[in-house]
């Protein structure tokens, strides 16, 4: 029987070709690109225009047709769960990773036979590269692995078990009731979050007088908190923040290497 994996991101997906490669495999592999961590999921398996006007919001564009990437990606799913293959959902610990083995188990709950995982830890992370991407939260994501540490993890994938496709299955249904605007994912635990406690993250970061957005943006992404949020979602908060004049931007808005922010940060008046 053939084999399937499935990953989150392109830049995941293509390590994990390239580690294939190495192997002498030529297994398929599927990129997952929607980052299930942020933004509303209660109706995420039934239509693509709930998630598609989110990113419209986020990205600020309106000509790219969110809705047909979208279905493109509903379709590939479909095709997963009406096929034979064995599948290997690739995850690390991350909230975004964890939600996409999720609906994955709750997409093949019925063939349990053919779920396969692999877990992907900050441990797996080794060389002086690695360390920057070392964080507190020891929270990791697919896209952090170099290809040969994908290679060294392909004789991992092992079978899910039906208790636990069942389990996984059924917190996948509970996070998308829940459908909070961004999740957290710590000591195996969910946690649900909103936007403005990230934007409480960023203006803590912000130091008064202006600075490199990016510089920002680094330091909240690197947060040990359970979050590991996109340069994009930062970016979008960073607009949302300026909209509300609570900080403000200048440079072009959708490029980080001219972008700088500046907060004020009001003076208190002596006793």
């Amino acid at each position: 029987m053939s084999t399937i994996h499935i990953i989150n991101g392109d830049v995941a997906a293509d390590s994990l070709r390239t580690a294939l490669g190495l192997a002498g495999r030529a297994d398929a592999v599927l990129a997952l690109r929607d980052d299930l961590a942020v933004g509303p999921l209660r109706d995420v398996d039934e239509t693509s225009l709930t998630r598609a006007d989110f990113w419209r919001r986020v990205t600020g564009d309106t000509t790219r047709d969110f809705v047909a990437g979208l279905d493109r990606q509903a379709a590939d799913l479909d095709a997963v769960v009406r096929g034979t293959e064995h599948v290997v959902v690739w995850h690390g610990q991350s909230a975004a990773d964890q939600l996409m083995l999720r609906r994955a188990c709750f997409r093949l709950r019925e063939t349990p036979q053919r779920l396969n995982d692999v877990r992907l830890t900050i441990d797996d992370l080794t060389g002086e590269a690695s360390a920057p991407l070392r964080r507190s939260d020891r929270a990791t994501s697919a896209g952090m692995f170099a290809p040969e540490q994908l290679q060294q993890k392909l004789p991992c994938a092992a079978p899910i078990s039906v208790l636990r496709i069942g389990r996984l299955a059924l917190e996948w249904q509970e996070v998308k009731s829940a459908d909070s605007e961004l999740r957290r994912w710590r000591g195996n635990t969910y946690t649900s979050g909103t936007f403005s406690e990230l934007d409480g993250l960023i203006l803590e970061r912000a130091v008064e007088g202006w600075q490199p957005a990016a510089r920002v943006a680094a330091q909240v992404m690197a947060t040990g908190s359970g979050l590991l949020v996109s340069d994009s979602i930062v970016l979008w908060r960073l607009r949302e923040l300026a909209a509300a004049s609570q900080l403000q931007l200048r440079g072009a808005p959708d490029n980080w290497r001219s972008l700088e922010v500046k907060v004020e940060r009001a003076t208190l008046s002596p006793a």
